[in-house]
């Protein structure tokens, strides 16, 4: 699978280069940011780790990492990423988001989540793309929820957070057949939301 950067008049979503580790440093500085992942970024040595371990799997085309970048700044606000990726069974998941808190509650999640759902579906002509969350973070179940994706059930069990506790993780997917109609509703939630700004 070939990936790019995608982009529109709100976000550009760049493929992570070593170069943007102090833009996520300043970006995910924030402990709410990681209060249900399995990571945190409390220092730069946090940091580096992410962005090495990111690049690694990008070399090992297991995932595709991206930086979130705010147009009207020109500043990195967060970061996302292709993962689980299996060209056999076209499929892959959108994971590992993390958005800057000054951005939530903003229209940049629905921007990035249509950018790469429109790629996965129209470009790499993929089957299934999934998405999954903390069975307690509510916000981002909302989130996800808000895209039009199908809640597919929970795994119990499944990872531990970097506190030692155990979560249960939330699936859900959007399908091919399913893309239609999720990208007009998306494409709609992204008009409401310029007529409201």
């Amino acid at each position: 699978m070939n990936f790019i950067a995608l982009e529109n008049e709100v976000i550009l979503l760049k493929p992570l280069e070593l170069q943007d580790v102090q833009g996520i440093f300043e970006a995910g500085s924030y402990p709410e940011i990681w209060s249900h992942m399995s990571t945190a970024i409390e220092k730069m040595g946090d940091v580096n780790n992410f962005v090495d371990k990111a690049l690694e799997a990008k070399r090992e085309k297991t995932e595709f990492p991206f930086v979130i970048v705010d147009k009207k700044s020109g500043q990195i606000i967060g970061s996302t990423r292709f993962m689980d990726i299996d060209e056999t069974h076209k499929r892959l998941e959108i994971g590992t988001t993390w958005i800057t808190p000054a951005f939530w509650r903003t229209t940049i999640n629905t921007n990035c989540k249509y950018l790469l759902l429109q790629y996965c579906f129209e470009v790499l002509n993929l089957q299934r793309v999934q998405l999954k969350t903390d069975h307690e973070n509510l916000r981002s179940q909302k989130a996800i929820e808000r895209l039009g994706a199908t809640k597919e059930g929970i795994l119990r069990n499944h990872m531990v957070r970097k506190d030692g506790t155990t979560r249960h993780t939330v699936m859900y997917s959007i399908t091919l057949q399913e893309w239609p109609q999720v990208k007009k509703h998306l494409q709609q939630l992204l008009v409401d939301s310029t007529k409201k700004g």
